[in-house]
């Protein structure tokens, strides 16, 4: 039987990440602004951390989680995900990150969600 965090994927791990950064709808976010909230949630929380913040969310004030799981879900869908220029230098444990095709998919430390080419 799989587990729950192997069935998530970048889009869950990005709007759970926007659930839980304090950007706010009102703010009306442009994509940079979606893009370093996520970065900044992820940093802060991890992915299990965000998903950990969701739950209890959705636990503690269900009648304002779910309009803003909706907006996070419809933002990072109008958001693409951002592509890392790939440097041609080894990826190595030290540097964080782990090699996924040709991109290098950062480490904690530098959080943001890269897609493969």
């Amino acid at each position: 039987m799989r587990s729950p965090a192997t069935d998530l994927t970048i889009s869950t791990a990005r709007a759970d990440a926007l659930f839980a950064s304090s950007l706010q709808r009102s703010d009306e976010p442009g994509p940079a602004q979606v893009h370093q909230a996520i970065a900044a949630a992820l940093a802060a929380f991890g992915i299990q951390g965000c998903a950990a913040r969701v739950a209890q969310a959705y636990g503690e004030h269900p009648e304002t989680a779910v309009p803003r799981m909706r907006w996070a879900r419809a933002t990072v869908t109008r958001t693409p995900v951002t592509r890392t220029p790939v440097t041609g230098a080894p990826v190595t444990r030290a540097s964080g990150g782990v090699s996924a095709g040709c991109a290098l998919v950062p480490g904690p430390r530098q959080a943001h969600l890269s897609c493969a080419a």
